[in-house]
């Protein structure tokens, strides 16, 4: 894709971007987002726009981790078989893996059983300059327990706190929680990949019929996809309560994996682009000392080859 020099990556990509934002304001229907939107792609454009973002990523991250100012946290939240794991593989391939971690938050521990519902997410928060990715997050705490009550039970909340009200306070609490990271320096992206029940059974045929997939398959999986309107009124009531201007929700059309990668690679990369980021510059104090450095070398280079010089053999 040809960039404009007078537009800036984000004003480019915009068309995949803000289509799928939903920051809170005005209605929200899961039913009114299309599973199987491509906008005016194909495969071929979709992996030229991917391996634009990735590069421009590896870019902003390199930076992100000199400056040490600001860290990003992406939550990636889907019904199986969405995608998270192939769209992390793809978009942040060529990271530095020393800038970022990848959490994949399964079954709560008996540990974590005995802490609030937040404590494993927070202590798995990204450090200053780093890249944070969720795959599934504390979103799960009003999807599965809310679907599966007897897993809330599990949690050994006071029976007195237990009240109709508790995922209405869940939802405030996490929104609190976005908020104050924030405030404190920690840009917060949340994707829901919206995948069709359709595409879904096909990505369960797929698996079953590679054996390279094949571990990915779990007959909970089917058992889960017998409650699917369950989960997408959950999730709608997740999406409806929980945007908000400083963390909204970008709801990803996924049945054609490639266009959703570019949707998140797109709002990853407008998002960095957006903090200014910046390698540190060094203070004047420094800039003599490397001046200083740097003549002793160049001295050290020409000692080097004054010997070298004076040890060649004389010509016969």
């Amino acid at each position: 894709m040809s960039k404009k020099p007078s537009k800036s990556l984000a004003q480019e990509l915009d068309r995949y971007i803000t289509p799928f934002r939903y920051d809170g304001s005005g209605k929200f229907h899961l039913k009114d987002h299309k599973t199987n939107e491509k906008g005016d792609l194909d495969k071929e454009k979709a992996q030229e726009l991917l391996d634009v973002n990735k590069k421009r990523l590896i870019e902003f991250q390199e930076k992100l981790y000199a400056q040490d100012r600001w860290s990003l946290l992406i939550v990636f939240q889907a019904m199986d078989a969405g995608g998270k794991d192939s769209a992390i593989k793809a978009i942040f391939e060529g990271i530095n893996p020393q800038g970022c971690e990848v959490h994949a938050f399964k079954a709560p521990s008996s540990k974590e059983l005995d802490h609030d519902f937040l404590w494993r997410h927070v202590i798995a928060l990204p450090e200053r300059g780093h890249i944070g990715i969720f795959n599934r997050s504390h979103y799960e705490e009003c999807l599965v327990t809310r679907v599966h009550p007897e897993l809330l039970a599990k949690e050994k909340l006071p029976q007195k706190l237990l009240t109709k009200s508790i995922w209405k306070e869940r939802f405030e609490d996490i929104s609190a929680f976005e908020r104050y990271l924030c405030r404190n320096g920690t840009v917060v992206l949340k994707f829901f990949l919206n995948v069709s029940k359709d595409e879904q059974r096909e990505r369960f045929l797929d698996r079953l019929e590679d054996p390279a997939k094949q571990w990915k398959f779990s007959m909970d999986d089917i058992k889960e996809r017998a409650l699917w309107p369950r989960y997408q009124a959950v999730y709608q009531d997740i999406v409806r309560h929980t945007a908000t201007s400083h963390a909204p929700w970008y709801v990803v059309p996924a049945d054609h994996k490639w266009f959703a990668r570019v949707v998140i690679g797109s709002v990853i990369n407008a998002a960095l682009e957006k903090l200014d980021l910046r390698f540190p510059r060094a203070d004047k104090a420094s800039l003599r000392e490397f001046d200083e450095v740097r003549k002793a070398l160049e001295q050290e280079e020409k000692r080097g080859h004054t010997k070298k010089s004076r040890k060649q053999p004389h010509a016969q």
